[in-house]
């Protein structure tokens, strides 16, 4: 998927599409975790509404914390485990947006410079 050492860097064209395809996938995580993640807290805090669910999704899910308290025990082991995951996950996405990025700079320093070689 990524060139080698001893190729050129992609054109910026084609490495634009490629950090594209890195930020669907990165959303599509992040969205299927959040939905996970609300539907979970509906379905164990039968108190919480969906956009409270939703709301203590997103906020543990980006490292915030619990907005609402769970007081049944199945709730209180969604939101253990779903915290678990959390951490898992954000770090998962960030690898995934970061990854061309940092590629490409480490590439850019890597790649042998025609001119040079030639000295």
């Amino acid at each position: 998927m990524y060139e080698t050492r001893g190729t050129r860097l992609l054109p910026w064209p084609a490495f634009v599409r490629r950090a594209g395809r890195h930020f669907l996938a990165g959303m599509a995580l992040l969205l299927c975790s959040v939905g996970m993640g609300t539907i979970g807290y509906r379905a164990t805090g039968r108190e919480l509404g969906w956009l409270d669910a939703f709301l203590n999704a997103s906020m543990i899910l980006t490292g915030m914390g619990p907005v609402d308290r769970m007081t049944s025990d199945a709730g209180k082991l969604f939101a253990a485990a779903y915290a678990l995951y959390s951490g898992v996950a954000f770090l998962g996405v960030m690898g995934i947006l970061v990854a061309p990025w940092a590629h490409r700079l480490l590439h850019r320093f890597h790649v042998e410079d025609p001119d040079r070689r030639a000295r």
